[in-house]
């Protein structure tokens, strides 16, 4: 679905002539106020009020976080996760270890 719908969106816009997907009103990048804006309005929408407050995705930033700590909790392999991560099994290691949780009842 969400293929469609980039899909759609170069199909009305396309990009910028160094393929960013999403431009300024003047072409240029996005201004981090504009989305910052949108950020904290997709939060509201999207999270509990209890989330939205105590932070939960303040940054998008934070995603990329969510989803490397996913993958090691869900037990795949580190050095696959460090490589879609783009870090060394020891980066990601020392990064991501106190995020790793339930892997000793499975040891």
């Amino acid at each position: 679905m969400l293929a469609a719908i980039l899909a759609k969106h170069i199909e009305d816009f396309g990009v910028a002539s160094d393929g960013r997907l999403f431009r300024g009103a003047r072409g240029g990048p996005i201004a981090d106020s504009v989305t910052g804006l949108a950020w904290r309005q997709a939060r509201a929408e999207a999270l509990s009020k209890d989330d939205f407050e105590a932070g939960v995705a303040l940054r998008p930033y934070d995603l990329r976080h969510a989803c490397v700590t996913g993958w090691l909790n869900a037990g795949v392999d580190p050095a696959q996760v460090a490589e879609w991560a783009g870090h060394s099994v020891t980066v990601l290691l020392r990064v991501y270890v106190r995020c790793i949780v339930g892997r000793d009842e499975i040891a």
